[in-house]
């Protein structure tokens, strides 16, 4: 599992892209993150800030933006993007990608977008949903916006 998991692997190769990117090697860090999306199908920009203990589950098709910031013990699924409301060149700068806390899990096909968008810790997002707005520490979110157990 730790050799091929894709998730996995992903995850190793962001960590190095990453440390390239915040040592303005930003060409090196690109190549990185590029080279690793072909072989796993999962994109991670090397400028996202990711915790510690950050699974991905089967992963194919996940996007994580460059201004994404991802807590400790996170759980993702495939399909899920982390993504922003707009690509404006004047917004280049700013915050454009949601922040996940500590302990979340994202299910398949999931997409949380905005720079203002936080999801509290604990909470659970579910499969195929579609968030742009905060969501509150331990909140359980379906597709139908009712909350599940």
């Amino acid at each position: 599992v730790l050799l091929l998991y894709p998730g996995l692997k992903a995850v190793r190769a962001h960590r190095k892209a990453n440390w390239f990117y915040r040592h303005n090697m930003h060409f090196t860090a690109r190549m990185i993150s590029q080279i690793s999306a072909r072989k796993t199908n999962i994109e991670i920009h090397p400028g996202a800030t990711i915790g510690k203990r950050f699974f991905i589950d089967h992963g194919t098709g996940v996007v994580i933006g460059e201004t994404a910031e991802i807590g400790d013990d996170v759980t993702i699924y495939q399909g899920v993007t982390l993504g922003a409301m707009s690509v404006k060149k004047e917004l280049m700068n700013k915050k454009r990608h949601p922040t996940i806390e500590d302990g979340v899990t994202i299910y398949a096909g999931a997409s949380i977008l905005g720079g203002e968008t936080v999801i509290g810790e604990g909470a659970v997002i579910g499969s195929s949903t579609f968030i742009t707005s905060s969501v509150e520490p331990g909140a359980r979110v379906s597709i139908n916006n009712q909350n599940f157990k």
